[in-house]
């Protein structure tokens, strides 16, 4: 589980291009452990979430810190107690706001729990002291007969929680209403960073949402935790915060183009963005989004001419407009929604086809041909890294093959990249 915890350290987002998962290929943590290990998604998550909260910390000069729950950890390392109970202990007590003494005191007492022992009564076999005729009396300080199920500890740690932070759990209205905000965010490190502060009932209806959208084909709003738990590790790697991050930018996306929307200038909102054809040509420089002052990178802008369109537009040395092209679109939803049936999911992972994009395997801007016999289906993070990433596609007779990087096929076999249930042995 610790070496869970460090496989996620040095995969987190902020150290970008960095990062362990991001240098061996994979779109984050989650999948470089689940094919390092072969486990599943849902296995992969569970353990580097606990991992980030076992795992040791550092301070900035170097002096190693204890993980938040240090006595989890040790029982977890010793083998005496398993991982859903330990990942009940953390994830109980992980938001109680309490004093370290108090939140230290409810986590002995979970590990006891969880253990079938007491830390705070007398072991007859390793203290010396312990009066062994004490078992006979009453009063004598019990102990657990029978370690408590996972299921048993989370109760317990909810409880503990509202014992040691009571506030928590009931905030003040008026000052929940004072405090409800949504932010617009600020461009730092390629990310636009914001906070948002929900009213519950907004959160209880925005997640209502996020389940409808995450479970397309099975009305996911009356699935049980446990069935939209498999279906995630069955359909989907992405962690939920980035599952979450898609379906917006799928919504907000889908209201600009409804027709519903307020449009401006006479159009629906559109984001422009520009970049000089010689730099698209070459596939080096930047672009630039209207609106904002930081430029995008190369790899962005060929992911958006994937995805979008292209109108071109030339100008003189004094930069006057002088010829003016009509939009071209790139791959058609017809041609779209051929390419993920021939694939099925993302060519390189198991993402439903439906959350893809159609990716160019010889560049659009290269004279690649904007046919079904020229795209395939990858998700976000394969198509934006699919140049540096270590994996390599190539298409035989309209069909595409794939060659995965060397740590994870050091034979480098091209194999065919089709899901498609019609194709031979499905």
């Amino acid at each position: 589980m610790l070496a869970a915890g460090e496989i996620g350290d040095r995969s987190r987002r902020e150290l970008g291009p960095d990062g362990l998962a991001y240098q061996k290929g994979c779109r984050n943590a989650i999948e470089l452990l689940e094919r390092v290990t072969l486990i599943g998604g849902l296995s992969a998550n569970q353990r580097l979430k606990l991992g980030a909260q076992l795992h040791p910390d550092t301070t900035l000069s170097g002096e190693a810190l204890p993980g938040r729950f240090p006595q989890v950890a040790e029982a977890l390392t010793a083998g005496w107690i398993g991982i859903d109970a330990a990942a009940a202990i953390v994830k109980g007590l992980q938001p109680a706001n309490a004093h370290p003494d108090e939140l230290a005191a409810a986590e002995a007492e979970l590990v006891a729990a969880a253990t079938g022992t007491h830390p705070t009564g007398p072991d007859p076999d390793t203290d010396p002291d312990a009066d062994p005729a004490a078992d006979a009396d009453p009063d004598a300080t019990p102990v657990a007969p029978l370690p408590c199920a996972a299921d048993e500890i989370a109760i317990q740690a909810s409880v503990w929680r509202a014992v040691i932070d009571p506030d928590g759990l009931q905030p003040s209205e008026e000052r929940a209403m004072r405090s409800r905000m949504f932010g617009k965010g600020h461009l730092r490190d390629g990310l636009v960073r914001g906070q948002y502060a929900l009213l519950p009932e907004i959160a209880a209806k925005l997640d209502r949402l996020f389940d409808a959208y995450l479970s397309p084909n099975t009305t996911g709003v009356f699935l049980t935790d446990d069935e939209r738990a498999t279906a995630e590790a069955l359909g989907d790697d992405r962690t939920p915060d980035q599952q979450r991050h898609d379906v917006l930018a799928a919504l907000v996306d889908g209201h600009a183009r409804s027709g519903k929307a307020p449009s401006i200038g006479g159009a629906s909102p559109t984001v422009l963005v520009s970049v000089k054809a010689e730099d698209l040509n070459s596939g080096r420089g930047p672009g630039w989004i209207d609106g904002l002052t930081t430029p995008i990178s190369m790899a962005a802008i060929n992911q958006l001419t994937c995805t979008g369109g292209i109108q071109p537009v030339r100008f003189d040395s004094f930069g006057r407009i002088i010829e003016l092209g009509t939009k071209q679109r790139v791959f058609t939803p017809a041609q779209r929604r051929a390419i993920n049936l021939r694939d099925g999911s993302c060519i390189c992972c198991n993402i439903p086809a439906g959350w893809t994009e159609i990716h160019h395997v010889l560049d659009w801007a290269k004279n690649g041909l904007t046919h079904t016999d020229n795209g395939v289906s990858l998700c976000w993070f394969h198509h934006r890294t699919i140049e540096t990433s270590g994996w390599d596609i190539r298409m035989i007779r309209g069909v595409p093959h794939l060659k995965a990087p060397p740590w994870i096929d050091p034979t480098g076999t091209w194999r065919p990249a089709s899901k498609a249930r019609t194709d031979k042995g499905n």
